[in-house]
């Protein structure tokens, strides 16, 4: 980490440099060096930032003809790093004040079996105002049974809108991925929804030439749309499952699209394929992405 943050200080500086005779690369060098000098968003995203320079240098460099769509990947780059080391930040303070609300509870237990046993030997030797000892705990017990409960709360609502932030975040930088991917590639990805087992694309037949286990025209489209939007996600997993017919099995599907994957560039480590029984048109194939 620390090389990589070392690697993108340089890059900032050497595009600082060179970033006077194009004002997109100058505003955008200018932003990842905002976001590097920021005390909080600093030590966060760094392979994100490293990747939003190395396309704001290919921006500088690239041909005319290029221009339009280098500035387009160089501007998510750039967004994708700002929202990373935002949801990375954000992720440490819920952390932190995970860590905090752990404390207070300790520490209200702590002074509670203190205070009880504080107490018990007042009692022991003023037997004479056990009542009002009594009464007085009962009272002390309920404050600190609400004072507690108000932390509690007050916590869990700042971790809830914490996470809702993350989420929101994670949206918007799955949604830049996408555009990314399908910009890449050319072709557009399927439709997708979020489920606990993680982000599931389902394919129909229509994605193999007739009853074979061969990609079709737009399941090769599909397939390299979905291999760009993995490498716009480096840290995802695909997990592919094939649905059968009488005449092709569902593990050689399966196979299939990993496979065109494997050739576009997606490391074989980060897919599996499995087959899953009987399928119908709509549905031959199934791709959970984990991210």
């Amino acid at each position: 980490m620390v090389r990589l943050s070392l690697a993108l200080v340089l890059s900032l500086v050497a595009a600082t440099a060179i970033a006077a005779d194009n004002p997109v690369v100058a505003q955008l060098s200018q932003r990842l060096a905002a976001l590097q000098s920021d005390p909080v968003l600093s030590e966060h995203a760094a392979y994100e930032k490293l990747q939003a320079q190395h396309a704001v240098a290919a921006l500088d460099k690239g041909r005319r003809s290029q221009r339009e769509t280098l500035q387009f990947v160089a501007e998510r780059r750039v967004e994708i790093a700002e929202i990373a080391a935002r949801t990375q930040a954000a992720r440490r303070e819920a952390d932190r004040l995970d860590r905090t609300r752990s404390e207070l509870l300790v520490e209200a237990s702590r002074r509670e079996a203190e205070r009880a046993r504080r107490e018990a030997e007042r009692l022991r030797v003023q037997a004479q105002i056990q009542a009002e000892e009594t009464e007085r705990l009962r009272l002390a017990a309920e404050a600190e049974a609400l004072a507690r409960q108000e932390a509690e709360t007050t916590l869990d609502t700042v971790a809830g809108q914490q996470a809702n932030r993350l989420s929101a975040a994670r949206q918007r930088e799955l949604k830049l991925a996408r555009e990314e991917a399908e910009l890449v590639s050319g072709a557009k990805l399927p439709a997708s929804k979020f489920e606990a087992r993680g982000e599931v694309f389902t394919l129909g037949a229509n994605v193999f030439a007739g009853d074979s286990a061969k990609l079709s025209g737009g399941g090769t489209s599909t397939a390299s749309a979905l291999a760009a939007y993995l490498q716009a996600n480096p840290k995802a997993r695909a997990r592919i499952e094939g649905y059968g017919d009488n005449q092709t099995p569902g593990q050689r599907r399966a196979d299939a699209l990993r496979d065109a994957l494997t050739a576009a560039g997606v490391q074989k480590s980060r897919l599996q394929s499995i087959a899953k029984g009987t399928g119908t048109k709509a549905r031959a194939l199934e791709v959970i992405i984990t991210h």
